[in-house]
């Protein structure tokens, strides 16, 4: 048990290093933009200008670390994987919708949901021609798991077993009930690698190359760049360009420049606010194309509640109770974020807002809450408040919500601002060492699961000592509650759509009244085109596809 406990606290670090500070850079940005445009053009992959079947590049401040799918789990290299690879699951584009893609129909699950039976397709083969079957399946969920990478414990926690059954059937066995299972199968790192190409063992990655069975092949991976063929032996729909030609920069503003300049043809991920409201009023004067859509990431405050100030739950309330999200949106984010009033974002019909009220009447509640905790003016709250320094849009956000609450509750609380780096704070969250700290997350299934479990699940536990080993320790926070663990395992286990809606609105309801945790905002999806780009769109799941992008003709 504390193997595993260890190996989720590192996943969690690893995902806010790796996800976390890229949400904005530095609001400075803005004033370098005079500098940078008087600059010259960026080196990098010049678009074509003629012809709708040419390649077209993309830039973006993503970097990287590697494009091994045992091991990948920062978001672009997961987009990289979405477009290269092929899953046993996907989502019908513009929707949400679950759909064959390596397997040939959704998959019959036992009675007592714990086995998976999966037809598979025939007709599918590698980037280096060797066939796919259920035994390269089998032997890509086995090595995912097996090999020990950042991403491993999503399937290792749920799966007991992977057996090819035959050539062209898959059986998975489930340690348990799992509701979200194949929606979690559509995960970018499930992908189908190739059993020549790779191997299984711990350790044994392959982080500069990917050969799958998707509709794009890796032909060159350079530090700061990365070309992708089309792959002409494909078994569906073959991409409507010959290839992508992607430019890795080291700011926002190099990117921003490029674009402007006609150095790519996309931008996309990421640009600070300050950027997005330029492109974004140039191409409603039609320079280029702006395409936004709802995000998956989160940002929220994380409660300590082995902190004395915090262990109160009237004192918790009262906090929730005086965020201002509106304020934040417009305030810090020029409207480029959407409030937050769950730990489950609105994309998910699931998702109920349980901090939504009037602002006035919360703070009249939060005053009484105060008072019933035993605060009053003479001996107000004091509370400290922690958050990212090397994540620019934290401190604004942060100063923000504190100058609100001073405001509004007057000398009932005081709030003292800390800042950190990022890698420090990951490394001492599970330590206690914050009582309130702003963090951030993206989900890694399209599932309100994401949200939930690795939030508010608590393996070992009581109500007076908090969490000792579970999710909520890696978050900071050390909340435990019995019911919220039986309402977790109850969602996850049933397989009624209604009832597990049910069952979400009872964790958000929960969740309201213990408040471990207070979100704040979802970050919206932007990315601009070239006039002349045909087919750029953002999934519902935050993937952009690669494969309807094309150059209209000249």
């Amino acid at each position: 048990m504390t193997h595993l406990v260890l190996k989720s606290l590192n996943y969690l670090a690893q995902r806010w290093r790796w996800r976390g500070a890229r949400f904005y850079l530095s609001l400075f940005c803005c004033c370098l933009l005079l500098i940078v445009g008087c600059q010259p053009r960026n080196s990098g992959p010049s678009p074509s200008t003629t012809g709708a079947d040419t390649r077209l590049a993309l830039g973006t401040t993503g970097k990287v670390r590697t494009l091994d799918p045992a091991d990948a789990l920062e978001l672009f290299s997961g987009n990289l994987l979405y477009n290269m690879g092929d899953r046993l699951y996907a989502y019908k584009s513009g929707t949400t919708e679950l759909a064959p893609q390596l397997a040939t129909e959704l998959p019959k699950v036992s009675e007592d949901g714990l086995v998976y039976t999966i037809p598979l397709r025939t007709d599918v083969v590698f980037h280096d021609d060797t066939p796919f079957d259920a035994k390269a399946m089998e032997f890509s969920l086995n090595r995912f798991i097996q090999n020990g990478g950042q991403p491993a414990f999503l399937l290792s926690d749920v799966v007991d077993s992977v057996t090819a059954k035959s050539a062209a059937e898959l059986e998975i066995q489930l340690k348990k009930p799992f509701a979200a299972f194949t929606d979690l199968l559509a995960f970018s790192g499930l992908v189908a690698v190739s059993p020549k190409a790779y191997e299984i063992g711990p350790g044994k990655f392959n982080p500069s190359t990917f050969v799958g069975t998707g509709p794009y092949q890796l032909v060159d991976n350079r530090s700061d760049s990365i070309r992708l063929d089309r792959f002409d032996k494909y078994w569906g729909d073959k991409p409507t360009n010959p290839g992508i030609d992607i430019q890795s920069f080291t700011s926002s503003a190099n990117l921003f420049n490029a674009f402007r300049t006609g150095s790519v043809d996309i931008a996309y991920q990421s640009l600070n606010p300050e950027q997005i409201e330029l492109l974004a009023k140039a191409a409603d004067k039609g320079d280029w194309q702006a395409i936004t859509g709802p995000g998956s990431n989160i940002t929220y405050v994380s409660l300590n509640l082995r902190d004395e100030t915090l262990k109160k739950p009237e004192v918790r309330q009262a906090l929730a109770l005086t965020i201002n999200r509106q304020l934040i949106q417009n305030r810090v984010f020029n409207g480029q974020v959407d409030p937050l009033y769950s730990l489950v974002p609105s994309i998910f019909e699931a998702s109920k807002p349980v901090f939504q009220g009037d602002d006035q009447d919360n703070v009249d509640k939060a005053k009484e809450l105060l008072n019933k905790a035993g605060y009053t003016t003479e001996k107000p709250l004091e509370v400290e408040f922690w958050y990212r320094s090397n994540v620019p849009s934290d401190g604004p956000a942060a100063t923000t919500i504190k100058a609100f609450i001073e405001k509004e509750l007057k000398d009932l609380a005081k709030v003292e601002l800390k800042s950190i780096e990022s890698a420090t704070a990951y490394n001492n969250l599970d330590k206690g060492t914050y009582p309130m700290f702003m963090l951030d997350w993206s989900g890694d299934y399209y599932d309100p699961d994401t949200y939930i479990h690795p939030f508010l699940d608590c393996s070992e536990g009581n109500v007076e000592e908090g969490c000792k080993e579970g999710a909520t320790v890696g978050q900071g926070s050390f909340y435990f509650s019995e019911k919220m663990n039986q309402l977790i395992d109850q969602q996850r286990q049933e397989q009624d759509p209604d009832k597990r809606q049910k069952t979400f609105e009872a964790i958000q309801d929960l969740l309201a009244q213990d408040v471990p945790f207070i979100p704040l905002w979802q970050r919206k999806e932007y990315a601009f085109a070239r006039p002349d780009i045909q087919g750029v769109r953002l999934e519902p799941t935050q993937a952009m596809p690669f494969a309807s992008l094309s150059r209209s003709a000249t």
